[in-house]
């Protein structure tokens, strides 16, 4: 089965089939996604979302098993956590953390970057709505006063956890933490309700940008910012509101046998 630009409808009765399929929780494990669940105070899911969503690159099994080692020593609250631990106990509790090319020193920086936040901001919502431009067609602008704001006490060039949209990077795993924080269904949690889904953008690697150009969203072979916002801007044209409505459901184990069926 291939698709085309020119046939959305056909497209998007497709895609709500497999929304209305697959977008539940019962299909989330294996995913990070999976430990926000796991808290009801929303200033701790959006620090396990980060972290999660920081850690998932590699296979599913080492990401889940290096997130769950950072959760397991900042029980019962990452919230109480950040907000009651020093530096010195930060860095020491995760100095022999690695996670494939993440060290503990890009974690600790990562965590005295989100400290630094909720120290100045109170929470990371908040400091995320204050770089957020309702004027603009995407979180661009906002993403990158974000990631300043968590990287200002060192160099993101050389953290393995924040890249800056700025450089050309995709970002997927930070438009993938954007997602869980912005969208609210039966998936994503939804915290963060001041800033509109519509103005998200796909949380694109080499697997979602295989999908989109074999149904025709994109031609561009380079899974970089640019293409993913032209990615985003094909999705929009099928859901205005909501552009990574998508996302989950395309990215799930096995749906892409449904392409070939």
């Amino acid at each position: 089965m291939s698709v085309t630009v020119a046939t959305e409808p056909a497209l998007k009765t497709v895609l709500d089939s497999l929304y209305d399929q697959f977008n539940q929780r019962t299909f989330v494990h294996p995913d990070p996604l999976e430990f926000l669940y796991h808290y009801d105070n929303p200033l701790d899911r959006e620090i396990v979302g980060l972290i999660a969503s920081s850690l998932a690159y590699g296979r599913v099994a080492q990401i889940l098993k290096s997130v769950a080692s950072v959760l397991e020593k900042m029980l019962p609250s990452p919230s109480h956590y950040i907000e009651r631990s020093t530096a010195t106990k930060i860095t020491g509790d995760f100095a022999r953390f690695k996670h494939r090319f993440t060290a503990g020193s890009d974690l600790s920086e990562m965590l005295l970057g989100i400290k630094a936040v909720r120290e100045k901001y109170g929470s990371l919502y908040t400091c995320f709505k204050a770089g957020f431009d309702r004027d603009s067609d995407t979180v661009m602008p906002a993403l990158q006063k974000f990631t300043e704001e968590l990287g200002g006490g060192f160099d993101c060039r050389k953290n393995s956890l924040l890249p800056e949209p700025i450089r050309g990077s995709a970002c997927k795993r930070l438009h993938l933490f954007l997602r869980w924080m912005v969208r609210s269904d039966e998936v994503d949690t939804g915290d963060w309700e001041d800033i509109s889904p519509s103005k998200l953008v796909v949380p694109l690697d080499t697997h979602m940008h295989r999908i989109c150009r074999f149904i025709g969203l994109t031609k561009r072979r380079q899974a970089d910012m640019r293409t993913a916002l032209e990615i985003t801007k094909s999705f929009r044209r099928i859901v205005p509101t909501d552009p990574v409505r998508y996302d989950f459901i395309l990215t799930r184990p096995g749906i892409w046998k449904y392409w070939h069926r």
